[in-house]
């Protein structure tokens, strides 16, 4: 074996120990993606996709601080500054910010299939969001039906 090879077998191999170890020890993120509805006439905000769903990407709070200047930040906060703490420092040996390493971790626990259709999916729904935002009359609609579906089997593969 060359020494490239090596060392990228090693880069890997510290990298999947890393996520493992991050991930043994947390809770899932909280949702980034909520979907904006409308259900009988009623506006409903919810993680998971419904027809005619806008999409809408929120960055949940970090704590709050108190009247003493003091910041109060939950459990979940903290191992979620962790993670982004670990992803930081690998990411001269990944290339990945934050966020993609948050993706990778997840993905690594899916079969090899899934996380092709994963792959798969991500090249899918941003055009046709692109295509929903532009489109009129049945164009449209087809276009949240399509969406629709994509977004469904995302959610569902745990992408």
């Amino acid at each position: 074996m060359s020494i490239p090879s090596i060392r990228l077998l090693s880069r890997v191999a510290v990298l999947a120990f890393l996520s493992s170890l991050a991930e043994a020890q947390s809770l899932p993120a909280p949702a980034r993606t909520v979907f904006k509805c409308e259900e009988g006439g009623r506006i409903v905000y919810s993680d998971s996709p419904c027809l005619e769903a806008k999409k809408i990407d929120v960055e949940p709070t970090r704590g709050v601080s108190s009247l003493s200047g003091k910041e109060r930040v939950g459990n979940d906060v903290q191992r979620e500054v962790r993670r982004e703490q670990m992803a930081e420092a690998v990411r001269p040996l990944s290339g990945m910010n934050p966020k993609q390493y948050e993706v990778f971790s997840r993905r690594m626990k899916l079969t090899s299939a899934a996380q092709r259709e994963c792959q798969h999916l991500d090249r899918q729904i941003p055009p046709l969001e692109q295509t929903e935002a532009q489109a009129s009359g049945q164009d449209f609609a087809a276009a949240q039906r399509r969406l629709f579906g994509l977004r469904s089997r995302f959610r569902e593969l745990g992408c």
